[in-house]
Order: structure tokens, then C-alpha cells, then sequence
């Protein structure tokens, strides 16, 4: 009895190894203490671990070859920087090696570490003679059972990572995920499987797309027997494929950062992102733990409404590391914008001392590690700020979060990530739902084109608002972070613009011309440096900072805008925003986009750039930081200035508003 026990306890501790790869064997030793485990990665790379070998051989490489034993007849492996250099020492070490020249493992019939002077195997390791290499798996389709979900084969890349050919789903489930457990069949004894950008809600819709999923955390294809489209709340199974068992597939690229239970709650809101918590008496302690860059925030806080996920009103901590310090300040939205001075009071995504509040939450420990930031921070279950919401340890409370970049003033521009659905919890009751993370090399999706307007004939300008397109629009574009709108300029995403000294150009404004409105008011300016916002810098910036155009000076000093007209506004028609980064091109994302404009004449602002204006200039709003890009400057337009890259571009949607606008108020 106690002999099965044992060997029970031997597989399951097996199967609790981390997976390198296909077994090939270990490395028979003969000489100078070579000693360790070879695994194939895929048909090209072998993976060595604990390997050991003490360095005194006079001229010795790791060797391959297709011959009956380990000889003169075979090949370098070049070592694991790629190096074809005689062998140093190595003791208990973890590396790849791929086999030149394209070969593959099939190729050989051995492994060795081999002496060419001696010519003789240090160590070797034999490949079994029906050998196959790890490789993608081709396995079945989901099934079509309801719902509309169909798909083409499913691919196991490798141990962690699936791609889903051709998914098509309608997306009217009322609770449905992207679900994986084991036993025969989908059933609630399963869990949720982020979708392929990380979040965990309810799933949209898909048609024909192609999308790779990652298992989270420590999860890999070993450890499921099925993959589905599974209704939660309904306990209905929409369409599901079977894993086979052991699938020969490589291992995973990813690393795993093990989760650091520091307090009894959790609850993973993204893949990226989990918040922990635990109350003590009438204070509350909250960690928040996300994969983020060093010049991103982590938003976290209670919804506006008790009912529903709601930015307006909600009270949030922006939580971020620079450096070695770590900060969760107090924020308070009152608008859908940066922070912005609106008609003397502060509105948008504001501290709370800026709105007449307090700062009430006291930091309590942070780090950065391995990518992930940590920050732990306290504050009271009841606050007697007006604008922060209590911490109730009876009944569900709505939760908000976000991830993006900080601006140049360390405050929160746009978020890239955040929830269509409101995550729940209940701050009273236990619960834990999250997993470890992981971290790989992200995609970096390619920016769109970067627009220019070159004309030396152009004499007038359009001027207009519309989102900044995520990664690839404006961020990809100038490499800064954005808040949310941006300058179309001729219907082209922050063009850069060429203008002649001494020639007068009129740019027709359509920036929202209601002073009240903290997101939708935008003067337009021209200045000497890239972000613009002169509304929410500091005097001691100001002093740095040459208004070109679109800005007066009263007598003590204070900058004022002129050029203000109407808004014309083009907006996501039903589309969901978190997916701009999809589009290829900054054409195709703009036929998505609907535009309106507010009846009225457009503000006129004329420029006549001259010599003391620098060689590149900025056009930007007035109020809000980071809306455009760069205006060349030049005395001459050489021959390659002669074509016109703007009308022929400028999207048709945009002209016919325009002239709708005219003749509206004609």
C-alpha cells in the first residue's frame, strides 16, 4: 500500500514539473564532468538543463552529426550566445542552442560534447530513431452548438498558447468567457481564459477573426482537457474542442512571476492587473499589482454609480512607480478629460486637493520587480470627503480600473486598458480568483503611416477633433501619450504640415468653442514645444514655453486664447475603442468614425511664420496636452515639396459635413 502511495505521489509530482520540451535523454558522461538533461524545443532547438562541464578540454565544442556514433564526421553547435568559441567552464546551467545553418533534429542521430583535437565525446546523448520534434498541433473545431460559434481548426502553438482560426460567435450570451477546465465535458468546474487582449468579461462579438489566446498563469495544455464558449450564468456550453492527451508541442516562451499573497482577497481584473484587500478595524489596506511599463499608471477605485461600471463620480487611486518611490494618490472625476481649468474650477480626472478634497490615502509600501509594479496604500472605510465613496463592507460595490500612460506632469493622459463591463466584489467577503502573471515580449504593433501635408500652393487649413487612435495612432506616431482627442488636420491624423516664411496661412478652427466643457473646449495654438496644454502648466513652465499663434498675454502676464470656434467632433460609431489597434491603417480605422459638427462659423487663425520662428513648431490645444504635432518651417519648398498630399486624402465624410456646416449657416 504504502509503495502505490508513493509511486502516486511520484506522478503527481511529475506532472507538477514545469514542462522544457520533449525529452531526448540525459547526457551520457565519460569525461571532465559533463553532465545534464537535453530537451528538442521545436525541429531547430534543443534546450540543456543542469548542464556541467569543467572547461579543461584543449578544443572542445558541442558537435552533431548524422553518423552511428559521436566522430570526426559532424558539425559546431554554436553555443548559447551564437558563438562558435572553444567551451569555458559551465556548472548547473539552463540554456538554448540551435543547430546551424537551418538543420534540424531529424537531421542528426547524436548530441555531443566533443573534443576535435582528442576526438573523443566528452559526453553524448542519442536521438530515439522515430524522433519527432515538438511542433504546432493541429486539433479540431469548435463546435457548432449554439449561438453561431464556429471556427477553423485550432492550433496548440505551444504549451500555453492557442490560436483560433476564423472564430465567429454573435455575442449574445448573457455571461460568457473563453472557458477551460477537465473532465469529459464544458461544465461551471472550469475557469475563465482571458480573450486575446487580456480582459476577463463577458465576450463580444467575433466574425471570421483569428485570434491567439493564452492560458493564464500557471495554467498550460496539460492541464485541460477541454477548451469553450461557455454561458456562466446559463451553465451552456455554445461550442467547445476536445485537447488530446500529451499534445508533442513546444514549450512556452513565457515566464511565469509567481502571485505574492500578501493579503487574504483578490480579485484579477485583467490579465495584467489584480487588486488584493483587506479590511482591519475601520481602515482598509489595498494592493494593487499590475504588469505595466515604468511610465504607465494603474487606475483603481469605486464606480460613480452603485449600479453600474461609471467614470463620472467615481473615486479612484492612480497608483504608479518612479524610480524608487511609489505613489496611490487620491483622484476624483468629475469629466471625461484630463484635469483642466474650466471657467476657474477644476474639472476632469483631478486630485482630490485640486477639487476642494483631501488626500486621503497613505502609502504603504511599492515596488517594481520583474516588470510588475506593487504598491500597497491605506485609507479609511469612511471618508468625510464629500467626493470619496465609502468602502461598505455590506452589499456589491462597482469597480472601476484602468492602465495607461502618465504625461509629462506625472498625471494620468488616456488609458489603453480599461473594462467595457463593471467588475463586483464585496468588500466584507472572501474571495480570491487571482493567478500568477506573465510576462513575454509584447507585440508592438506598427504605427500607422505618419501623414504630411506639403503643398507649397496651400494657403488654408481645416482643423478638427477625433479620437487619437491608441499604440498606433498618436502614441506610435509621436511617442507620447495622448488625451483621448487629437488634431485632424484636412481629415489626416496630426499631420506634419510644411509652411513658408513670409507666406500667411488661415487655419479654420473646429474645437469646440463652450468653455464649460472640460473635454470638448480647444482653442487652438502654436508654440515652440510638443505638448501644448498651456492651461495646465505652471508659471515656471510658462516662462519656458514662445506662444506663436493662438495666444495673447494680458498685462500681468497671463496667457488667453483666441482662436475658438464650433466643435466638429468625428466619434466611434458603435465601435468598441479598445480595438483601434486592430485596424493597419489610419484609413481603414477612419471610415469607422462618424463625424458632427455644431452649427456655426469656424474661428479663423492666421499665421505668417517669419525668421525668428524655429525650423519645427507644434500646433496643439490650448487646453489639453498632447492633441498634435509638428509644423515645418522653411524658406524655400524644394522640388520633392511640389506635390499636394491633402484633399485627395481628406475622407469624404468629413468634406460633406463641412459643406452641410456651410450651408447650414449660409
Amino acid at each position: 500500500m504504502m509503495i502505490l502511495i508513493f509511486i502516486s505521489l511520484f506522478v503527481l509530482l511529475g506532472d507538477c514539473e514545469e514542462y522544457k520540451g520533449k525529452h531526448i535523454g540525459k547526457l551520457n558522461s565519460y569525461h571532465h564532468q559533463v553532465s545534464g538533461d537535453v530537451y528538442a524545443v521545436d525541429k531547430y532547438t534543443i534546450l540543456i538543463t543542469g548542464f556541467n562541464y569543467d572547461g579543461n578540454g584543449a578544443d572542445t565544442f558541442f558537435w552533431a552529426g548524422a553518423s552511428n556514433r559521436p566522430g570526426p564526421q559532424g558539425f559546431i553547435v554554436p553555443d548559447e550566445h551564437g558563438k562558435t568559441n572553444v567551451l569555458g567552464r559551465y556548472f548547473n546551467k539552463d540554456f538554448t542552442l540551435t543547430l546551424p545553418e537551418k538543420k534540424k533534429l531529424t537531421d542528426i542521430k547524436w548530441f555531443a560534447v566533443y573534443d576535435l583535437s582528442s576526438q573523443n565525446a566528452f559526453g553524448d546523448v542519442y536521438m530515439d530513431e522515430n524522433f519527432e520534434p515538438p511542433a504546432t498541433q493541429v486539433i479540431a473545431a469548435l463546435s457548432k452548438k449554439s449561438h453561431g460559434v464556429s471556427s477553423g481548426n485550432l492550433q496548440i502553438l505551444d504549451a500555453k498558447t492557442l490560436i483560433i482560426p476564423d472564430l465567429t460567435y454573435n455575442g449574445a450570451g448573457k455571461d460568457t468567457y473563453f472557458w477551460a477546465g477537465v473532465g469529459p465535458q464544458p461544465s461551471t468546474k472550469g475557469s475563465k481564459v482571458p480573450d486575446e487582449y487580456g480582459y476577463l468579461e463577458p465576450l463580444r462579438l467575433y466574425s471570421k477573426q483569428t485570434i491567439k489566446i493564452e492560458l493564464p498563469g500557471d495554467l498550460t495544455i496539460f492541464d485541460i482537457d477541454w477548451f469553450s464558449i461557455y454561458d456562466v450564468q446559463e451553465k451552456e456550453n455554445f461550442g467547445s474542442v476536445l485537447i488530446p492527451d500529451n499534445p508533442n508541442v513546444p514549450p512556452s516562451l513565457v515566464k511565469i512571476i509567481p502571485q505574492k499573497k500578501a493579503l487574504p482577497n483578490c480579485i484579477q481584473l485583467h490579465k495584467d492587473l489584480q487588486a488584493s484587500w483587506e479590511i482591519f478595524g475601520p481602515q482598509i489596506t489595498i494592493q494593487l499589482a499590475g504588469r505595466v511599463e515604468e511610465d504607465e499608471y494603474i487606475a483603481f477605485g469605486q464606480s460613480g454609480s452603485n449600479s453600474k461600471l461609471q467614470m463620472l463620480g467615481s473615486d479612484v487611486t492612480i497608483a504608479y512607480v518612479d524610480g524608487y518611490r511609489g505613489f496611490a494618490e487620491d483622484y476624483n472625476i468629475t469629466a471625461n478629460s484630463p484635469c483642466v481649468k474650466v471657467l476657474g474650477q477644476y474639472k476632469g480626472v483631478c486630485k482630490d486637493g485640486r477639487v476642494g478634497g483631501t488626500e486621503d490615502n497613505q502609502l504603504h509600501t511599492s515596488e517594481r520587480q520583474d516588470g510588475i509594479n506593487t504598491i500597497t496604500y491605506r485609507r479609511i472605510l469612511k471618508s468625510s470627503d464629500p467626493g470619496d465613496k465609502e468602502f461598505s463592507p455590506d452589499g456589491v460595490t462597482h469597480l472601476v480600473w484602468a492602465i495607461g500612460k502618465l504625461d509629462s506632469n506625472k498625471e494620468p493622459a488616456f488609458h489603453d486598458l480599461y473594462p467595457r463591463g463593471s467588475a463586483t466584489v464585496e468588500w466584507g467577503k472572501s474571495m480570491h480568483n487571482c493567478f500568477s502573471f506573465t510576462t513575454s515580449n509584447r507585440d508592438l504593433d506598427k504605427p500607422w503611416d505618419r501623414a504630411k501635408i506639403i503643398d507649397k500652393a496651400l494657403r488654408i487649413y481645416t482643423a478638427t477633433l477625433g479620437p487619437a487612435g491608441s499604440r498606433r495612432g498618436y502614441q506610435g506616431i509621436t511617442g507620447m501619450p495622448s488625451g483621448g482627442l487629437a488634431w485632424y488636420i484636412n481629415g489626416l491624423l496630426i499631420p506634419e504640415i510644411w509652411m513658408k516664411r513670409g507666406t500667411t496661412y488661415a487655419i479654420r478652427v473646429f474645437g469646440g468653442n463652450n468653455p464649460h466643457s472640460a473635454e470638448l473646449y480647444n482653442p487652438f495654438i502654436i508654440t515652440d514645444e510638443p505638448h501644448g496644454g498651456l492651461e495646465r502648466r505652471s508659471e515656471e513652465v510658462h516662462r519656458h514655453i514662445r506662444a506663436l499663434a493662438g495666444v495673447q498675454y494680458t498685462l500681468r502676464g497671463q496667457s488667453r486664447p483666441t482662436t475658438v470656434g464650433p466643435l466638429c467632433l468625428a466619434r466611434h460609431n458603435g465601435v468598441d475603442r479598445r480595438l483601434d489597434d486592430d485596424y493597419p491603417t489610419f484609413r481603414d480605422f477612419n471610415k469607422t468614425l462618424v463625424v458632427t459638427c455644431e452649427p456655426g462659423e469656424p474661428a479663423i487663425l492666421e499665421v505668417t511664420p517669419n525668421s525668428t520662428w524655429p525650423d519645427i513648431v507644434y500646433y496643439n490645444s490650448y487646453t489639453h496636452m498632447n492633441t498634435g504635432w509638428k509644423i515645418h518651417i522653411v524658406d524655400t519648398f524644394n522640388a520633392q515639396y511640389g506635390c499636394a498630399c491633402h484633399l485627395k486624402y481628406f475622407p469624404m465624410i468629413i468634406i460633406l459635413s463641412l459643406l452641410l456646416h456651410l450651408l447650414i449657416n449660409c
